[in-house]
């Protein structure tokens, strides 16, 4: 992964990131999206299809699970603030939720 990947955005680059994507809200430095499943199953399911993704891109979401509710929470945690990483992990993310 190029080093560029990981150099902190600007506000204005992170609002256009966030334009360009439905559903990603910016809490403080962080970005994150709340999904909701037909049972924890679904939930769980979607959780795993993201080890992958993850994985290819050396970045992981932080995940909190309540029985079908899934919330996901990106940054650079190296970073302390967010990255190009973090956008193509949700665009990751994202392609994955389409696949639900």
């Amino acid at each position: 992964m190029t080093s560029s990947l990981r150099n902190l955005l600007s506000e204005q680059e992170i609002e256009k990131e966030l334009e360009a994507r439905s559903g990603w809200k910016l809490t403080g430095n962080k970005i994150g999206k709340q999904l909701s499943f037909k049972d924890f199953g679904s939930a769980v399911d979607f959780v795993s299809s993201l080890v992958i993704p993850s994985d290819n891109l050396d970045h992981h979401p932080d995940i909190r699970i309540v029985y079908n509710q899934v919330t996901l929470t990106l940054f650079t945690h190296d970073r302390d603030g967010l990255t190009k990483l973090d956008f193509l992990l949700a665009d990751r993310i994202d392609d994955q939720l389409n696949k639900f």
